[in-house]
């Protein structure tokens, strides 16, 4: 049955779309080792605006991702998926579970950009396939065409640049329409370049601000990943132009928190 008296675009909003357009930073946890919806209910108590959860670099399933998917949405934390491999198995089925965007990783060139454009988009600008009620509409039926609209318009496509490559193909890539953003990844760049664990070389910065700069110039966002325990650098590329904010992973927030209360105890012990 058709939903009455509602408008679709009034049951999907993506408010981390919305900041972003403000030019508002925002912050994101990554989900990779917590396996129920409470995540959704931390991420929001602490104030994140958004959280992807990991399926690239976790155990976790596509059926536990979309379920915590649906919990962020409904407090207003923005869902976003991490896909192992960008394939149709995996972008199409992790926008029908319930995600407000994916995040592709490894994307190196523009015809890569356009593969994921033309999985996570509706017709006309991709080739995503439309089932009926979809849990972005709260499962509700709505004509196919105001459901995809909304839908679409409420869905990011974030594309990872992580290595050499990407970073020379950088302006090919945001070029692309139907991209929104674009995260670069320090930790795999580093790899790639050969420069592990080398958080002020040069080559890193480099493009950093290369990358910002190409989101700047065809309009899109910039995000910033793996400097989760570098705030200065966060802080210097986010004046370049950076906006969304890849804080770290609930496991490493976990670890941190609980290691600091034991050194408190140990150091009001005297041990």
């Amino acid at each position: 049955m058709q939903a009455q008296g509602l408008a679709a675009a009034a049951l999907v909003r993506n408010a981390l779309r919305e900041k972003l357009a403000r030019g508002e930073v925002v912050s994101s946890l990554i989900v990779r080792l917590s396996r129920g919806i409470e995540i959704a209910q931390i991420a929001c108590a602490a104030g994140f605006d958004s959280l992807y959860v990991d399926l690239e670099h976790s155990s976790l399933s596509l059926d536990i991702a979309g379920q915590i998917c649906l919990a962020a949405q409904a407090l207003d934390v923005t869902p976003l998926i991490r896909v192992p491999t960008n394939r149709p198995e995996w972008i199409c089925r992790a926008l029908d579970a319930g995600a407000l965007g994916v995040i592709a990783p490894h994307v190196e060139s523009a015809t890569e950009a356009r593969e994921v454009v033309r999985l996570a988009r509706f017709p006309p600008r991709g080739q995503r396939s439309m089932v009926g009620q979809l849990p972005q509409l709260q499962y509700r039926a709505f004509p196919p065409t105001e459901a995809c609209v909304a839908v679409d318009r409420a869905t990011m496509v974030v594309v990872q640049l992580e290595g050499a490559a990407a970073i020379e193909a950088v302006e090919d890539i945001m070029a692309v329409d139907g991209v929104d953003m674009a995260m670069i990844g320090a930790n795999d760049l580093m790899a790639d370049f050969g420069l592990a664990g080398d958080y002020a070389h040069p080559r890193l910065h480099d493009a950093f601000e290369r990358s910002i700069a190409a989101c700047a110039k065809f309009g899109k966002y910039a995000g910033i990943g793996g400097l989760g325990g570098q705030p200065e650098l966060q802080a210097k590329f986010i004046a370049m132009g950076a906006r969304y904010v890849s804080c770290g992973t609930d496991a490493s927030m976990l670890l941190s928190a609980a290691t600091a209360k034991v050194r408190q105890v140990k150091e009001m012990s005297g041990r």
